[in-house]
């Protein structure tokens, strides 16, 4: 974590309460949560926001207006809470909505955003998910999303804001401007392959809309949950994913530049969920100074003819190139990378060296071609250099 970072610079990196807990959140989970973070490594490696979703208030506001924690959920109360998240080093993120209520039906910031701004400020909220349940109809979400972002730049505190209309009213086309840090540009994440595909497919066309200061959030990380949400459209009804298809998603997440933020429960991840979420090759790509999205290459047309089988290249800032070879298909395939596909032409005499980004090894130098043969469901991450 670098302190001295603008914020919304990077990707925002942390754990979020919905896709395991939904509505089952209480203090000592997130407390638990924070000390997990660093016991087991996760700020160290660059996690820091943790951040309660829905579901966290009453149903009602107090006669002034104000929000109100559950405090059956939080008897200590939300500033109790943001201030022990703030002794461990982190930072305290809440979840609300543009709409009259939030999707859970709880109290929305509607016409209450310079009010709730104040309040987030005065408990020590260091980010907002805003949410897109219940919005007036003949409203625009665009100016609400302006309206929240306007308050919470005049609250008094650096908040990080994290619109969350899932690519509706062609976000693309207007976020940025409103003064969002991220936003997100998907449906919901469920804990299953064909939602890790179909998300990620359906955002590389739209690698173009993605930078510092407003980062495409492809939704939470599903990896480690293993079917272990309380709600079944999540995940418990679905049975979750194997390490080789987390390792995917993760590695897609890391080079498209999501936010990485955890949905699983970190007090029971196992062994792999942690080599996954730990890995530091992956974290440095996609905390990459200069927030480049990434290109996508297609392999030779004669080969392939679908969409699941391709090459991303994340330009970096020391010159480097990230590149990841994915197979999202069903069967094994060889993929092949041509290096004048990378602006590198056989003439200009150069060769790139290549380090394994999941093995943590050096796989030589290569020049003009490399590849690889990857196991269905799989992928390949390299780091490539050039060398005379």
């Amino acid at each position: 974590m670098n302190q001295s970072r603008p914020l919304g610079l990077v990707p925002a990196m942390g754990w979020n309460s919905w896709n395991t807990f939904t509505w089952d959140i209480n203090e000592q989970l997130i407390r638990d949560v924070a000390d997990r973070f660093v016991s087991e490594g996760y700020k160290d490696a660059g996690y820091e926001y943790v951040v309660i979703d829905d579901c966290w208030s009453l149903k009602e506001r107090d006669p002034n207006g104000n929000l109100v924690a559950d405090p059956a959920k939080f008897p200590s109360g939300m500033k109790a809470l943001a201030d022990y998240i703030h002794s461990k080093g982190l930072k305290f993120g809440m979840y609300s909505c543009v709409g009259t209520h939030t999707c859970a039906g709880y109290p929305g910031g509607f016409e209450h955003e310079f009010q709730d701004a104040k309040q987030l400020a005065e408990w020590g909220v260091d980010f907002l998910k805003y949410d897109y349940c219940f919005k007036p109809r003949h409203m625009s979400g665009e100016l609400l999303y302006k309206r929240m972002s306007l308050a919470l730049k005049n609250c008094g505190r650096e908040i990080l804001f994290s619109a969350c209309n899932w690519g509706e009213d062609q976000v693309y086309s207007w976020i940025r401007e409103s003064g969002a840090h991220m936003y997100r540009s998907t449906g919901d994440i469920q804990d299953s392959w064909e939602s890790i595909k179909r998300l990620a497919i359906s955002q590389l066309d739209k690698q173009c809309y993605t930078g510092a200061f407003c980062h495409n959030d492809m939704d939470m990380l599903v990896v480690g949950m293993y079917g272990g949400s309380n709600n079944g459209f999540i995940g418990s009804a679905i049975g979750g994913c194997t390490d080789t298809q987390y390792k995917t998603h993760f590695s897609l997440w890391s080079l498209m530049g999501s936010p990485l933020m955890i949905g699983c429960d970190i007090r029971q991840a196992n062994p792999a969920t942690k080599d996954i979420l730990l890995n530091r090759d992956l974290i440095a790509i996609n905390q990459d100074v200069e927030g480049r999205g990434a290109y996508r290459i297609k392999p030779e047309p004669q080969w392939f003819h679908t969409d699941d089988v391709f090459m991303l290249v994340k330009v970096l800032t020391d010159g480097d190139l990230a590149i990841g070879f994915f197979n999202l298909s069903d069967d094994q395939r060889e993929i092949s990378l041509q290096f004048w596909d990378l602006g590198l032409p056989y003439a200009s005499g150069f060769s790139l060296s290549l380090y394994d980004c999941w093995t943590h090894q050096e796989l030589g130098t290569f020049r003009e071609r490399y590849s690889p043969v990857v196991p269905a469901h799989d992928c390949l991450v390299v780091r490539a250099k050039l060398v005379k």
